[in-house]
C-alpha cells in the first residue's frame, strides 16, 4: 500500500522480513571486508570479495552498472569505496590502501526481489586521534538517529538533532547526498536528509509504520562544500579535500517501534 500524498511505499511484515535477509547479507559482505581491510590492500581486491559473496548467495549487487548522467561511463563495481577526502560513490581500484587512510566501503545487495544497503567507514591501520574523532562522531550521528526514531514522529526534528550533534564538533552535513526509502528499488521516497532548514518543510514526512529507510550521515572534517573528482565523475570529494565519513542502516518502521535491518541479527 501506499501513503498517496509522498507515494511512499509502506511494506508488509513478510516483505520487512524479506528486507532484513537482504540487509542480513549486506552486512555479512560488510563483515568480510573489515577482515581485509589494511595497509598495501587495494579496493579493487574489496571489490572482487564482495562481487563472490554477492554471488554466491544468489542475490545481485545494487550498484553495478548504474547510471548517471554526470558520470562518464556507468558504476563499474558491486560496492562503492571511498577514501579519504572522498564522502561517496568512490570506484574501487588498484591503488593499496596506506597506513592512516580511512575508506567508507557502501553495499547493497537485492535478494529475492528485496533490496538492503549499508556503509561503514574502515581506519586502515593506526589512523591520527583527529581521525578517528570523525569516524567516532559520525557513527555516534547513525545511532543518535536510529535511537530518536520512533513511529509517528517527523523526520524533521531528527534531523536537526543529527545536524546539531555533528556540527558542535565543528564538522560538515552533506546536503546533497541524503538518505532514501528503500524496498524492491535501491531507492524509493521519502529523501531522507541528515540536516534541517526551511527549504525542506514541504518534504517533511512522518514515520509511518510500514517505512523502511536507509538512514545515512554523510560527515566531512571540514566544509561539506564537495565536488565530482574529474576522472570518472562519480567519486564525490570535498572542496577543502578535508577527510569524510559516511555510516549507513537500512532501518524499518513498525508499530511496535524501529528494526535495524542490516545488522546482521
Amino acid at each position: 500500500m501506499k501513503a498517496e500524498a509522498r507515494q511512499i511505499v509502506l511494506k508488509s511484515r513478510a516483505e520487512i522480513e524479506k528486507m532484513r535477509a537482504s540487509g542480513r547479507l549486506v552486512h555479512q559482505v560488510l563483515q568480510a571486508l573489515a577482515e581485509m581491510v589494511r595497509p598495501g590492500v587495494s579496493t579493487a581486491a574489496l571489490n572482487d570479495r564482495a562481487a563472490t559473496l554477492i554471488q554466491r548467495a544468489g542475490a545481485t549487487p545494487l550498484f553495478l552498472g548504474v547510471r548517471n548522467p554526470q558520470a562518464r561511463f556507468p558504476f563499474p563495481a558491486v560496492i562503492c569505496a571511498s577514501v579519504n577526502e572522498e564522502i561517496v560513490h568512490g570506484v574501487p581500484d588498484d591503488r593499496p590502501l596506506q597506513a592512516g587512510d580511512i575508506v567508507s566501503v557502501d553495499c547493497g545487495v537485492r535478494l529475492n526481489g528485496y533490496c538492503g544497503d549499508s556503509a561503514y567507514t574502515y581506519a586502515v591501520g593506526k589512523v591520527s586521534g583527529q581521525t578517528q574523532r570523525l569516524l567516532n562522531a559520525t557513527q555516534e550521528a547513525l545511532t543518535l538517529a536510529i535511537s530518536e526514531m520512533r513511529p509517528y514522529e517527523r523526520w524533521s526534528r531528527i534531523a536537526r538533532k543529527i545536524q546539531a550533534y555533528v556540527e558542535k564538533f565543528g564538522y560538515g552535513v552533506v546536503r546533497e547526498f541524503v538518505g532514501h526509502g528503500i524496498g524492491r528499488e535501491m531507492h524509493e521516497e521519502p529523501k531522507v536528509p541528515n540536516y534541517f532548514d526551511r527549504s525542506l518543510r514541504g518534504s517533511d514526512f512522518e514515520l509511518l509504520p510500514g517505512m523502511v529507510l536507509a538512514v545515512e550521515p554523510m560527515v566531512t572534517g571540514g566544509r561539506p562544500d564537495w565536488e565530482y573528482r574529474d576522472r570518472d565523475r562519480w567519486s564525490v570529494v570535498t572542496k577543502d579535500r578535508s577527510l569524510a565519513a559516511h555510516y549507513e542502516h537500512t532501518v524499518a518502521v513498525t508499530e511496535n517501534g524501529i528494526e535495524i535491518l542490516t545488522d546482521g541479527k
